[in-house]
């Protein structure tokens, strides 16, 4: 399986995230994990503030892909080679993951490691194993 490598969209890419997490502790003193962001929208406890910046985080994400059809005038491309039910399991897996590690990848990899934390360093480098490891089992052993 081939993958397309764009340097210049991903660097890009990778700028408005820091951008974005920068802004958003910036402005509001949050981390930009969005597994935080998300369980925040529905939480009984959080305060109309937190839950509207929250709320308008992810809309923002959400967004991207239509103003990508804006700008360039088709959609993004991406290819997903699981089944559904596959990526159901793959989804409840990363979810019981972001809880298990007191966070996702966005909020220990992006906003933790910028700003030093050890814990972060430590969980993103298990995220980056288990990455490693599935690229080599389901690419090249299976």
């Amino acid at each position: 399986m081939e993958t397309t490598f764009t340097p210049w969209l991903s660097l890009g890419g990778g700028m408005m995230i820091g951008a974005s997490a920068v802004l958003l502790m910036a402005t509001n003193g949050r981390i930009a994990g969005i597994s935080g962001l998300t369980s925040r929208i529905f939480a009984r406890g959080s305060d109309g503030e937190a839950r509207g910046v929250s709320a308008l985080f992810i809309l923002g994400l959400l967004l991207a892909a239509p103003l990508w059809l804006l700008i360039a005038g088709d959609w993004p491309q991406q290819w997903v080679p699981s089944s559904p039910v596959l990526m159901a399991v793959a989804g409840l897996l990363v979810g019981f993951g972001a809880v298990f590690g007191s966070g996702c990848t966005s909020g220990h990899g992006v906003c933790g490691i910028s700003r030093g934390s050890a814990r972060s360093i430590v969980a993103t480098l298990v995220f980056m194993a288990a990455a490693f490891a599935t690229v080599l089992i389901t690419r090249h052993l299976i």
